[in-house]
């Protein structure tokens, strides 16, 4: 059997092969970063099973069960990619919980202190309203563009599906009013300071700049936050999952079931009515 050490050059191929793959850019980028982080562990060892095991190991002592389960998705893929599938490890076992922890939960009230914190900003406060309207991913805000917003939906494909985001009539008017102020005739609405669209770490880091003025958690603060307060907001109107998953464009309803799971104290209430206890 060769040698099998990781080189530049497999981590530069396997980059090229995500992007044939149509992974998303975010994707692209933790895949990539974990890869990394694994080729680091190596220190130019032979790759064996063995190895990969005590790097699972270490993630163990330092992340929770569902981070290091992601790093081993990735290095996985990177393994498989490489023609060694013989390396691979199994992911943790982690027991499906029936709520989520509260102190990550981002609430409506929450919600309407943070676009009340971002009244000075109106693009920050439009943006977080566009998210948590639609139920976008952080990645897809580059897709509403002015003849996007114009028509009323956005079009976004990716991984050879294409997915239709409905823009609620009184988002529409705020988009286009801003672009109008913004004199932004076409293209994406979201803008940096260098005329290209923002990026996912500088949304990240204005979301954030709100959390104390807010009175919110920085735990809390976060786009994907945004997309579950959406879920868990239409999925309470009429209790259609299916057609849920659909709006957030995920292939398994298991994902959008995670979405929409209550917290701890709610979970606590409904056992509490069950009324079982004398």
């Amino acid at each position: 059997m060769a040698d099998r050490k990781i080189t530049q050059q497999q981590i530069k191929a396997f980059a090229e092969y995500l992007f044939r793959e149509e992974k998303s850019e975010a994707t692209r980028e933790k895949y990539l970063r974990d890869v990394k982080a694994f080729a680091e562990f190596t220190a130019g060892q032979s790759i064996s099973r063995e190895l990969v095991r005590a790097w699972k190991e270490t993630l163990q002592e330092r992340y929770a069960v569902r981070s290091v389960n992601a790093m081993l998705a990735a290095v996985n893929s990177f393994l498989l990619f490489l023609g060694w599938p013989d390396c691979r490890v199994k992911n943790l076992r982690l027991q499906r919980r029936s709520y989520c922890p509260e102190e990550r939960e981002l609430t409506r009230g929450e919600y309407l202190r943070l676009l009340k914190a971002a009244e000075g900003k109106p693009q920050l406060q439009l943006l977080l309203q566009t998210i948590c309207a639609t139920g976008i991913r952080v990645s897809e805000l580059q897709h509403f563009t002015v003849g996007a917003v114009c028509r009323g939906e956005i079009r976004v494909s990716c991984k050879n599906k294409t997915r239709i985001i409905m823009i609620p009539g009184k988002l529409k008017k705020l988009l286009l009013r801003f672009a109008k102020q913004k004199q932004i005739m076409n293209g994406p609405i979201f803008l940096g300071r260098q005329g290209t669209p923002l990026n996912r770490s500088s949304i990240w880091r204005q979301m954030k700049a709100l959390c104390k003025m807010a009175g919110v958690s920085e735990g809390k603060v976060f786009p994907h936050n945004l997309r579950k307060l959406f879920a868990r907001s239409f999925y309470a109107l009429d209790k259609d999952i299916a057609q849920l998953a659909d709006i957030l464009g995920h292939s398994s309803i298991d994902t959008t079931r995670i979405y929409i799971m209550t917290t701890g104290s709610e979970h606590r209430r409904k056992i509490e009515r069950l009324g079982l206890v004398m």
